[in-house]
């Protein structure tokens, strides 16, 4: 893993080359056994750039491509702020062209994490708004401080709409109307309202360093020897990917990766523990 240094380029696990980077690190990288953490790190509130999603986009390469990961966490840097969107003083600066490659960049970065067979879960330190709250909608599971911050998408407030996945993937968690009703009025809400509408899964009380705790914690339940990486893996892959597909394609699909599944040494450990009344040790093979 190679995102945490900064000079000259270097093989990663994977054979390939790290960027050299020339400007500051705004995305910190760093494993925990095998949780793979994903930090936004760009004061005061973590908004994006360009640099940022482009230093995203290959955290994510890393961790889908580094074996000892089986999990994602991402979060932000500090105890305010997960992310409050896109950088508008960047915005402003440049051509509606750019814009729109912006906008490409992200949606294609965003995808490719939502795609990742392993397990994304979005740790919401602080206020998560706008193009933060897109990024968390990526995640397959969005955990929040409680009364850490505010959840919601103000885009309208700016003349615009949410466009980094924000109109289709709100939509999918909440139902149409209640997505178009929090868009179209820009309220931000809650994380404990957002929670009664199913926009995270959970709340964690503590400190903000209890809650990294917590996280860690959280995010090895689905890590071995406690379960099955490829299962969970597989079990993301099949809902995310099956959920845009026909149902008899969407069934077929998951077919196909349960087949992949009975093949490994994971399901015969799962299936013999089973039998044996004993507690599996899963090994991610």
């Amino acid at each position: 893993m190679t995102t945490t240094v900064n000079g000259p380029a270097q093989q990663t696990p994977f054979g390939r080359e790290a960027r050299t980077l020339d400007t500051k690190r705004v995305i910190n990288y760093w494993k925990d056994g095998h949780v793979g953490f994903v930090e936004m790190d760009d004061p005061p509130a973590n908004t994006y750039t360009h640099e940022m999603m482009r230093q995203l986009d290959e955290a994510i390469l890393d961790a889908r491509f580094d074996p000892e990961v089986e999990v994602i966490v991402l979060t932000g840097k500090g105890e305010k702020f997960f992310s409050a969107g896109a950088n508008i003083g960047m915005l402003n600066q440049v051509t509606p062209e750019f814009k729109y490659m912006f906008c490409l960049h992200a949606n294609e970065t965003l995808s490719r994490l939502e795609q990742t067979p392993k397990l994304v879960v979005a740790a919401l330190n602080g206020h998560c708004i706008g193009g933060g709250l897109e990024i968390a909608m990526a995640a397959d599971l969005r955990i929040a401080r409680k009364d850490a911050g505010k959840i919601g998408l103000p885009e309208v407030a700016l003349g615009v709409l949410p466009g980094t996945g924000g109109t289709q993937r709100l939509a999918r968690l909440v139902g149409k109307s209640r997505a178009i009703e929090l868009m179209t009025t820009g309220k931000t809400v809650s994380f404990e309202q957002a929670l009664d509408w199913g926009m995270i899964n959970d709340l964690f009380e503590g400190s903000a360093a209890e809650f990294r705790e917590q996280i860690t914690d959280y995010a090895k339940q689905f890590c071995s020897p406690n379960k099955a990486p490829m299962a969970v893996g597989h079990i993301k892959r099949s809902v995310q990917t099956g959920a845009e597909l026909p149902l008899q394609d969407a069934l077929a699909l998951e077919r196909e990766l349960q087949s992949l599944l009975f093949k490994s040494e994971d399901a015969k450990e799962g299936l013999a523990a089973y039998n044996e009344k004993r507690v599996a040790r899963f090994k991610n093979k």
